[in-house]
């Protein structure tokens, strides 16, 4: 029944991190399509915005793939040697909320910036 709980977290983180470098690519080809049918100052600026928002949205996307299939694999092998799970005292998803805390102040200061 573990075994089948932490396939299923980790098919959860999977789909999360799929939408997020999913959303990236939207926002950037959405933007792309302003840009293109405006042709003004502020579309170029805000397709140049969502450029690195979408980029920073796919590296959160990979790196949240990476570690939710780090800890699928440690969390298996520690289960196969028989031994207790450990609660991490800075568990992935602390990590990844920080990641798009920082992403998000970043587009703050970047929109009050201008």
């Amino acid at each position: 029944r573990v075994s089948l709980s932490l396939d299923r977290t980790t098919l959860a983180w999977i789909r999360t991190a799929l939408t997020f470098a999913t959303f990236g690519f939207g926002m950037i080809a959405f933007f792309r399509a302003i840009r293109q049918a405006t042709q003004s100052e502020q579309a170029v600026r805000l397709h140049e915005a969502a450029i690195h928002m979408g980029v920073a949205l796919v590296v959160i996307g990979l790196v949240a793939t990476i570690l939710a299939a780090v800890s699928h694999w440690r969390a298996l092998r520690r289960l196969r040697r028989g031994e207790q799970l450990v609660i991490s005292q800075w568990p992935f998803t602390i990590t990844i909320a920080v990641l798009i805390s920082v992403l998000g102040l970043y587009a703050l200061w970047s929109l009050i910036a201008r």
